[in-house]
């Protein structure tokens, strides 16, 4: 008998991914949109508030356990910018296109040791929208900017972040070897391994 689980998102790839690593562990993620729950305003100030506000709406709404993910870029020669607003960098009607034009104008001129960056993804876990003790999954993944886009996987800044040991970008990546090592993949393996132990 398999638990339902919302997944706060609406992305569809996400969804598969969600899916398929947490049925093993007795759960069947449903998006949000079967709920009509509407997206929250991602008015917090870190990645784990806004994960929180998501996952909170979507299990208040549908009354079931609920997940949320929050993720972005951070670039050390911006101060970690843009962060939380990664989605929305270039401004309010910002396209993946618009936001890498936007870093690589941020960082024009800068040379190759200055532009190291790493993706960042908390996922957050509620057994129900009151509950005083989430889960927090997180992961971090390692690279730099490069000066211009390279390849054409991947979405978001993909073709401009460079990962050292595999010698190409994000968007240079099979989805398998990505999901691997991604910052996404590895706060779903904490996220797990905190549930399993819950569970047991």
């Amino acid at each position: 008998m398999s638990q339902k689980l919302v997944l706060a998102s609406g992305n569809k790839g996400k969804l598969k991914e969600f899916g398929q690593v947490l049925a093993p562990l007795g759960f069947e993620v449903v998006p949000q949109s079967e709920f009509n729950v509407t997206e929250v305003d991602e008015t917090g100030l870190t990645f784990i508030e806004n994960a929180l506000l998501k996952a909170r709406e979507a299990s208040r709404v549908s009354g079931l356990p609920a997940m949320a993910d929050d993720s972005g870029i951070e670039v050390d020669a911006l101060k970690g910018a843009p962060g939380i607003y990664s989605a929305r960098f270039s401004g309010p009607d910002a396209t993946d296109q618009r936001n890498n034009e936007k870093l690589l104008a941020e960082l024009s001129g800068l040379p190759e040791a200055d532009r190291t960056a790493r993706y960042w993804c908390v996922l957050v876990y509620l057994r129900h929208a009151d509950d005083p003790t989430p889960i927090i999954a997180q992961g971090s993944w390692q690279g730099r900017i490069l000066e211009a886009q390279q390849g054409e996987g991947g979405f978001g800044y993909d073709p401009l972040f460079w990962v050292e040991e595999l010698n190409c970008t994000a968007a240079e990546l099979k989805p398998e070897e990505k999901n691997k090592r991604s910052h996404r993949g590895k706060a779903t393996l904490d996220l797990v391994a905190q549930l399993k132990q819950r569970q047991g």
